[in-house]
């Protein structure tokens, strides 16, 4: 028997893009390229696998052991007969559901009513969440060919005529036609359980917000956030609230600061200005009075050097003319004949009136 009628789609392709980088990247998928036989990889599952969620749950945001076997399984490209053992596996139903998974997502969707009707009402109870809910593998079946959201992540789209198609056998077999909800809701991020974000992105960083994938936003939408106590808001608004005060203060602290720096600026400017002014104005004042105090000192030099020399001259006359006096008296005045014999000889006066040189009895006088 040769291989499964697919799809025709690429393997990259099969799981959302964020699924499937996960699982390539995943320490736990590189493990298991050391298994290299289908039988290996079922022990694998047997050993394993305990729900068949694409995601772990918990505190670990990852892919899941089910969904990095069945990435596994797609690597393998199984064949038709290698596909009744596994929907046909009496060990463990996990191991039958990841070969359910796989003709849901490789398969031609014409094919899968063939596939699935022998099983369609398979009464074998297990838990396909990790939830522990349990439900039946026929129930299983209907909600894989019913629904386009498997536990928050998407399905291939089947084609409507082939919806109608199903949705006509199971009327005519007598089974319900709507989904269970046994594989999460048939909208994303409707489930209310509070244990799972409401997307594929929220799942690996719910607490950081991010942007999720067919969704406006996981903050607001996420249960987690969404079921916090009214009591719990209300305290992160009086504490936004306290914040923005506290900014606000210190936005005036700094601008009163600021201004308080420029008046003491201002301040300081004007004051060395104004000594400045000062200084100059009190240069200006002392070169002139050190200006006047000279000019009055050299008049007052030059008018005591004259009057000392007026006075010296004053008392040589008077001396001269009383020791003039007294040589007269002592020899007689014999100044008349001496004119008269050296009447060519000329005597010599000062601008004061004081002669220059005497001649007394024939003798000369300086």
């Amino acid at each position: 028997m040769g291989e499964i009628k697919s799809s025709g789609r690429p393997i990259d392709q099969l799981f959302e893009k964020v699924l499937s980088i996960n699982i390539v990247s995943s320490d736990y998928y590189r493990d298991l390229l050391r298994l290299n036989t289908y039988n290996e990889v079922i022990d694998e599952i047997y050993v394993t696998v305990t729900h068949v969620e694409p995601w772990m749950t918990g505190n670990c945001r990852g892919p899941s052991t089910a969904y990095c076997l069945l990435y596994k399984f797609f690597t393998m490209k199984l064949t038709v007969k290698q596909m009744h053992g596994l929907l046909q596996h009496p060990d463990s139903p996990y191991i039958r559901a990841i070969g359910f998974l796989y003709l849901r997502y490789v398969a031609d969707p014409k094919t899968l009513w063939s596939w699935y009707e022998p099983y369609i009402k398979d009464d074998e109870e297990f838990s396909p969440g990790s939830n522990g809910r349990t439900t039946s593998m026929g129930a299983y079946l209907r909600d894989l060919l019913l629904g386009q959201y498997y536990f928050d992540t998407l399905f291939p789209r089947i084609p409507v005529l082939v919806i109608r198609s199903i949705v006509a056998n199971l009327e005519n077999l007598k089974l319900p036609t709507k989904h269970c909800g046994v594989t999460g809701e048939t909208t994303r991020g409707a489930d209310d359980t509070v244990r799972r974000p409401p997307s594929v992105k929220a799942s690996l960083s719910v607490s950081f917000g991010q942007r999720a994938p067919h969704r406006a936003s996981t903050r607001g939408s996420s249960p987690v956030r969404r079921d916090l106590p009214d009591r719990e808001s209300a305290r992160d608004r009086e504490r936004d609230r306290e914040r923005d005060r506290d900014r606000e203060r210190d936005r005036d602290r700094d601008i009163e600061r600021d201004r308080d720096r420029y008046r003491e600026r201002r301040s300081r400017d004007s004051y060395r200005r104004d000594y400045d002014r000062s200084e100059r104005r009190e240069g200006g004042s002392c070169r002139s009075r050190s200006r006047s105090r000279s000019r009055s000192g050299s008049i007052y030099e030059r008018s005591a050097h004259d009057e000392n020399r007026g006075g010296g001259s004053s008392n040589n006359n008077a001396s001269t003319s009383s020791n003039l006096a007294k040589l007269k008296d002592l020899y007689g005045d014999s100044s008349n004949g001496e004119k008269k014999d050296r009447g060519d000889e000329k005597v010599y006066s000062r601008p004061g009136g004081t002669e220059e040189v005497i001649r007394l009895g024939g003798s000369t006088w300086r």
